[in-house]
């Protein structure tokens, strides 16, 4: 009996690793998101711990195959705890020489490249920047390259759907999916079900793209690839029993308000003007209206945050997000809200600035703006989340301080966060502690400045209450009876009590302590926000060493966590990395008067691990001198 040759041929053992690093990079109609979030959701059926970063370019139509229109997404996975989308990739998918030419320099010496050779006509590498092709120069010797013509099986792969020659171009990202999925051993189902599904009613569509996701897997399976390219095996992360799900920062904010909302028992009212990349927000809460979420797209920044403070003076969670040329708009209103007494939450989801600045890119560089950024004396509350799965709890811990302090919470997260995913474990809502509101019902004696004797929060009596009308507003009010007042005495003690109010927050939140390491040493750590992952991981690895280095991270701002000071003061030296020119370093020197040292970076671009390594190994090393 003869034997097929698909009996005959023996698949080549899979090499296993530990973790990889892919960055998938091309034009910005080239698909590199979808790409990467379709590969995203098979690593994550796969099982193994994730981080991902997109990276969008700022202009909205750069022109086709230039530098300034790559769109690149980076995801490390592994088969161990991952904290961050990883340093310099492993593998890099250039879809197009400006991809190249845009990324080449952070590919591992030794990596992988993929090219697509059937982009690298001589206009694209014109337009790139290159004189000769770098695919013919030798300048890529340093790489494992596997330039293939993508584009040219892509067409030949779908040419029997009859779609137009456009259409069936824009396949070549599922063909290179394809790939990348023969070559670290991902699942097909979830991408061809979700293909039927966004293209239910262009079926040519869905057809074709499946057919160049199907060609780019056989073609894996079946080419002779070149020497020390082969396929390759992640096993599964030993993760914490429960059910995940895949989550980004801004999915996770949008649902842990409407879940502090719940927990409050209040409707949330988002207001919101679209800006990067703080849009998804109102996109996510606009699906959720059957949990009580009312959303409003306002024609500007000043309208968005005026119809939120409406909502709170209401009786619901006004709630509004926003990047920072955005809160600088709203900064008046949200000043309104701090001598109202309203409670409302900004979200603030950090870019790059100043002014339009580097719109698509991160950056914390709005610690200064939340803490101090309004006219007068105008204290509220400060948070940041550290993480994408963070963000839902943040958000939660927002919506309890805004009510129960009868103020505005900020919470910073920013455009890393905002986009990249992990797998999250889904929380027990029967765990979570309920805050319900008691709004005051009460005529005798009223007025709207009665207060709580322990969190100096104000009476909140809903409009309309029978013998509860009142009046707040932005002008000044008399502290026992709530009318209008420009004694300067009493201006004076209303400034003294709002300042109080929040500074007594202190009280209700955990107590400094180090995520990491001993509570003494040679040298802290502090960051706060998207810093998290890195500081960590590179901590780690320091500590690995028999170094006496611990991390703190914060995540309430303002006010700062009791028994902060201590801790600062039990290390011999106090290390501060953040992503602007040094603000909360100056935070801390202001409070505690501690010696802290800066490290700043202002890129657009997260903390790589091995940049911190060396900064911490540096400092450890001036000390011991």
């Amino acid at each position: 009996m003869e034997t097929s040759a698909a009996a005959r041929v023996q698949p080549s053992p899979r090499e296993t690793l530990d973790s990889v690093v892919i960055r998938f990079a091309g034009d910005s109609g080239d698909g590199m998101q979808l790409t990467g979030s379709q590969f995203t959701t098979a690593t994550a059926d796969a099982g193994n711990d994730l981080a991902t970063f997109p990276d969008f370019p700022a202009e909205i139509r750069a022109p086709a195959g230039t530098t300034y229109g790559v769109s690149g997404y980076q995801i490390h996975f592994a088969s161990r705890n991952v904290q961050t989308p990883g340093d310099a990739p492993d593998v890099l998918v250039a879809m197009n020489p400006a991809a190249l030419k845009v990324n080449a320099e952070v590919l591992k010496p030794g990596g992988l490249l993929v090219v697509n050779s059937g982009a690298f006509s001589a206009n694209n590498l014109k337009k790139a920047g290159y004189e000769i092709n770098p695919l013919e120069d030798g300048s890529l010797d340093r790489f494992r390259v596997l330039a293939l013509d993508v584009t040219k099986m892509t067409l030949a792969a779908v040419k029997d759907v009859g779609l137009g020659s456009k259409e069936a171009n824009r396949c070549k990202n599922m063909w290179t999916l394809g790939l990348m999925y023969w070559l670290f051993g991902r699942e097909r189902e979830q991408t061809v079900g979700w293909l039927k599904n966004k293209f239910a009613k262009r079926p040519k569509i869905a057809e074709a793209n499946i057919a160049a996701l199907n060609a780019g897997h056989i073609y894996g399976e079946n080419a002779e690839l070149p020497h020390g390219i082969s396929a390759y095996e992640v096993p599964a992360a030993n993760l914490a029993p429960g059910e995940y799900r895949n989550i980004s920062g801004n999915e996770a904010t949008a649902w842990g308000l409407v879940t502090g909302a719940r927990l409050a028992g209040l409707e949330v009212m988002y207001g919101s003007y679209p800006i990067t990349p703080a849009s998804s927000l109102l996109h996510n809460l606009a699906r959720l209206k059957h949990f009580g979420v009312t959303t409003f797209q306002a024609e500007d920044e000043i309208a968005a945050v005026a119809s939120a403070v409406g909502a709170s003076f209401g009786g619901s969670i006004g709630v509004t997000g926003t990047s920072g040329p955005g809160v600088a708009l709203k900064s008046e209103a949200i000043g309104l809200a701090i001598i109202a007494e309203l409670p409302l939450v900004i979200v603030n989801v950090q870019r790059g600035g100043p002014s339009t600045g580097l719109p698509t890119k991160t950056e914390q560089s709005d610690l200064n703006q939340a803490v101090l950024g309004r006219n007068g004396d105008a204290p509220l509350a400060v948070l940041a989340a550290a993480t994408p799965g963070d963000c839902y709890y943040m958000a939660i811990e927002a919506i309890r301080i805004a009510v129960k302090y009868m103020t505005p919470v900020i919470l910073l997260t920013d455009g890393y966060l905002a986009n990249s995913a992990e797998p999250w474990p889904l929380p027990d809502l029967d765990a979570l502690r309920p805050f319900p509101v008691e709004f005051h019902k009460d005529p005798e004696g009223f007025h709207p400045f009665l207060r709580d004797g322990n969190t100096l929060a104000r009476a909140w009596a809903i409009p309309g209450t029978p013998e509860l009308q009142h009046r707040i507003g932005g002008l000044e009010k008399h502290r026992d009876t709530g009318h209008i007042s420009y004694d300067p005495r009493n201006h004076h003690l209303m400034t003294k009590i709002r300042h109080q109010k929040v500074a007594g927050i202190a009280r209700d939140i955990e107590r400094a302590k180090v995520d990491q390491g001993e509570g003494e040493g040679d040298l802290l750590v502090v960051g706060w926000g998207s810093t998290y992952g890195s500081i960590s991981a590179a901590v780690r690895v320091v500590r690995s060493q028999g170094h006496h280095v611990s991390h703190l991270h914060l995540r309430n701002i303002w006010p700062l966590p009791e028994g902060l000071n201590g801790l600062l003061r039990s290390f011999n030296s106090v290390l501060v990395p953040e992503l602007n020119y040094g603000q909360l370093v100056k935070l801390l020197r202001a409070e505690y008067l501690v010696d802290a040292e800066s490290l700043t970076r202002v890129t657009g671009q997260p903390f790589r691990i091995g940049g911190l390594i060396e900064a911490i190994e540096e400092r450890l090393q001036r000390s011991a001198t």
